[in-house]
């Protein structure tokens, strides 16, 4: 062999090892990569699905909060499709009237409606951000607590967005028919005593709302006097389940289903002091009422009010700044329950209360979406949604590579609406 050829064997012979040697580093990458992104430590092509498993532990953390409200309300597949603040008009069907059966040659010529209606929107549009730079990683690799770490992040992130929603549906009380039971004093307190879901069932039995698919919503002390003070559920000889004993579940009484939420608002109330209707007399069902020029104070929305005479608490829809001056408060419909007579009646504005809630699910409505995006997308590497087994809310979590560090999102938008107020009603406490 000349020394040409020897020459051109050698350098194949190098070539052939160089990329044997490539090779090996290629794989050796691709193993430290798959373990690295397994463990947590950086970020791959694919880095949230990766991530997922330590979604779902957060999840399970949160799943533990007292949610009551959310898996409790109707779901609005229509709103869903609104953008932001955008105005989305649901009808309501009016009653219908009926008539006198008179034979004749053609059919009464009747049976048109004016529809009424309500609006809802897409009010709100929210992330929650987890941010790590390439250094803070590092920091933390060697102890191994970067997958821990990463869990309770998403566990606050998860458990902020459910709260935010769960107080905007709390706070919907202010927007429903009546109110009973004593202000300050939690509900089902005295032992062997449940005329408050007994009432409750009364108010939106008189109000009309379905029976199938009512709600109960309480706060903590409240559902620790059911727990603690009502044999009758947690007796298993009584009460046919030792749901209550063993797991401190309530399920269903009086046609309730009964849920427990940290979110329970407690309201305020105005300071009225005097004030009367005028004398022009008020018939059942009427919503607005004129005041007299009398008394002092005011009489705030979600006042749980009482007109000399008539027991029932009206909730206020719409108050008065100053009840001297004779102006007018709106009830939430559907408004009195006894007629008002033709002379000035004194108002009376019941103590400030915790609004534990009854009613029925699709009476109050909560629309979700993920956060709109620009057609052809944003600067997100990656994207996907987890599902909240308890809630069934659907979070949007999006990841964002920025320079030596990325970011993760956590998003929702939505929206909340008591559509039927009458189909709603406040068990104070």
């Amino acid at each position: 062999m000349n020394a040409y050829h020897r020459i051109k064997s050698q350098l194949s012979i190098l070539q052939r090892a160089k990329l044997h040697a490539q090779a090996f580093l290629v794989i050796l990458n691709a193993i430290v990569f798959e373990h690295a992104v397994k463990r947590g430590f950086i970020l791959g092509a694919n880095t949230l699905t990766g991530l997922i498993p330590n979604m779902y532990e957060a999840l399970d953390m949160v799943s533990r909060e007292l949610v009551g409200f959310i898996p409790a309300v109707g779901r609005n597949s229509g709103v869903e499709r609104v953008a932001l603040n955008q105005t989305v008009t649901i009808p309501i069907v009016p009653a219908i009237v009926g008539g006198d059966v008179t034979p004749g040659a053609t059919p009464p010529s009747d049976g048109d409606q004016s529809f009424g209606n309500t609006t809802m929107t897409i009010s709100k549009s929210r992330y929650w951000p987890v941010r790590w730079t390439g250094e803070e990683q590092r920091a933390v690799r060697s102890s191994g607590m970067l997958q821990s770490m990463q869990t309770q992040q998403f566990a606050q992130a998860f458990r902020a967005a459910c709260n935010e929603v769960e107080n905007d549906l709390a706070a919907l009380y202010s927007t429903t028919s009546r109110a009973f039971g004593t202000s300050g004093t939690a509900p089902f307190g005295t032992a062997g005593d449940l005329s408050d879901f007994a009432q409750s069932k009364k108010i939106l039995d008189d109000n009309g709302a379905p029976r199938i698919g009512r709600r109960m919503v309480l706060g903590t002390t409240a559902m620790a006097n059911l727990g603690g003070k009502q044999s009758v559920l947690f007796k298993v000889n009584e009460s046919g389940s030792d749901a209550l004993l063993r797991e401190g579940i309530v399920g269903r009484v009086e046609g309730f289903g009964v849920g427990d939420s940290a979110g329970v608002k407690t309201h305020t109330k105005g300071t009225n002091a005097g004030a009367t209707t005028n004398a022009a007399g008020y018939a059942i069902g009427a919503t607005v009422i004129t005041l007299a020029a009398a008394g002092t104070g005011t009489i705030v929305v979600g006042d749980a009010i009482t007109f000399a005479g008539d027991t029932n608490q009206y909730v206020v829809a719409s108050g008065d700044a100053d009840v001297s001056n004779g102006g007018t408060i709106t009830l939430a419909e559907p408004g009195l329950r006894q007629a008002i007579p033709a002379a000035a009646t004194a108002i009376t504005t019941t103590n400030s209360y915790a609004a534990n809630m009854a009613f029925y699910q699709n009476a109050i409505q909560l629309a979700t979406r993920a956060p709109a995006l620009p057609e052809g997308g944003d600067m997100a590497d990656d994207r996907t949604f987890v599902a909240d087994p308890l809630t069934g809310l659907q979070f949007e979590v999006s990841l964002y590579r920025q320079y030596r560090q990325i970011k993760i999102e956590v998003a929702l938008a939505w929206g909340v609406k008591n559509v039927q107020p009458r189909h709603t009603m406040i068990l104070k406490g």
